[in-house]
């Protein structure tokens, strides 16, 4: 058959496969929660496992005047290009509310991000080689580790107690380990809701400054106290002032749908991570910027946030006077100061795995705390979040995992 009379089928049929992906495309899985919540989208279950504000306090009214004077201000400007680094209105607004909190920060100082889970991989970008080894809490932020696998550090458990990491332990591991850096959650942590204690704060920023390393403080929840006196950022304590990057976020005191974060470190990293950022998506929404700036000109946001603490505090206290009939005789669990989350294990021979398998048919759902470890996972441990639901469909959820407990 002539060259030219070959079919477009039998050309097809030889072509090559295409190359492979990279490997840590196929080395690091996807998300059990998000795949948990696939799950629970359907009508009638009640969640406790996303960490999900509560829609009906979201101040849509509120928000809906700031897009509004966004566009009536400066329509031109808020629907053009802007900088990498943030519109200046909105990086002078979080380092007001950074200074009022006891760490003095200047607009200069501010990369605004879309969402601190990007500030978390721009961090990574600019700091993580392959082989590098990170330091984590265990467990820790599910979506921290897969940033981390991707980057194709060696993530290494820091030893932690109930009230977190443990300095003499971190000692001994950053000699040993020689990491690049330690992410930690200090306040209200995800996945356990603890909090470390000011003198381990600044134990491990001493122990930083001495041993050279990086410190990631990530602080999505620190607004959400219900109790207890605030602690001050790790950030903010001696030895940590030069190696220290704080990240913060809009998305659990405004709207997550903004996806609105920020990051606060010292010159040269931050420069870094605005080169890596504008790698990433030239900068982030400039008219959401200036809708959050307009926002935070015009409303009482501390008003508004003591609003949210009060509602989540009834819910947190809720699913507390319920556990103990819900879970297992012998089921532990901890209090919570503020945040999202509580912590519980379930007694021997018992699966938290298993156990959701057996609540979902009950329409109720949590989280197995097992993909939050790193190394060896501790199979009875669950994460429940309390801030969607109210307290009565709190304690409704609560009387379905009590069900399928027995079942």
């Amino acid at each position: 058959m002539p060259a030219a009379a070959v079919s477009a089928s039998d050309s097809h049929s030889a072509a090559a496969p295409p190359p492979a992906f990279a490997s840590r495309a196929v080395s690091v899985g996807g998300s059990p929660v998000r795949e948990i919540l696939a799950l629970t989208e359907r009508p009638g279950v009640i969640s406790f496992a996303g960490g999900l504000p509560a829609p009906e306090l979201f101040d849509a009214e509120g928000l809906r005047a700031a897009y509004d004077t966004a566009f009536t201000v400066s329509a031109r400007r808020a629907l053009q290009y802007s900088t990498t680094e943030g519109v200046p209105e909105l990086r002078e607004a979080v380092a007001r509310r950074a200074t009022a909190r006891g760490l003095a920060t200047g607009a200069d100082d501010v990369l605004v991000t879309s969402g601190s889970q990007q500030a978390l991989t721009l961090l990574t970008s600019a700091l993580v080689e392959p082989g590098d080894v990170v330091l984590v809490e265990n467990p820790t932020y599910l979506a921290a580790l897969q940033c981390f696998g991707m980057a194709g550090a060696r993530v290494v458990a820091a030893p932690c107690d109930a009230q977190g990491l443990i300095p003499g332990a971190l000692e001994e591991i950053v000699a040993r380990e020689r990491p690049k850096l330690l992410y930690t959650i200090p306040t209200f942590q995800n996945p356990t809701g603890r909090t470390l204690p000011g003198a381990r704060r600044a134990a491990v920023a001493e122990i930083a400054a001495r041993r050279g390393l990086w410190l990631i403080e990530d602080d999505p929840y620190g607004d959400l106290r219900y109790e207890g006196a605030e602690v001050p950022w790790l950030a903010a304590h001696p030895g940590a002032e030069d190696r220290t990057a704080l990240l913060g976020s809009f998305s659990k005191i405004m709207a997550p749908g903004l996806r609105l974060g920020w990051l606060r470190a010292p010159a040269a990293l931050r420069r870094a991570a605005v080169i890596a950022k504008q790698a990433a998506d030239l900068h982030t929404s400039t008219v959401d910027q200036l809708a959050a700036a307009h926002y935070l000109a015009a409303v009482d946001l501390e008003g508004h946030v003591a609003t949210v603490r009060s509602a989540y505090r009834a819910r947190r206290d809720a699913l507390l006077a319920g556990l103990a009939g819900a879970l297992p005789e012998g089921s532990e669990w901890n209090r919570p100061e503020g945040g999202m989350f509580v912590w519980a294990r379930l007694p021997e021979a018992h699966d938290a795995t298993a156990l959701l398998k057996a609540a979902l048919a009950h329409d109720v759902a949590f989280v197995p705390g097992a993909p939050f470890f790193t190394g060896p996972p501790d199979p009875r441990t669950l994460r429940l979040s309390f801030t969607t639901h109210t307290p009565e469909e709190i304690t409704e959820g609560l009387a379905r995992l009590a069900r399928a407990g027995r079942a």
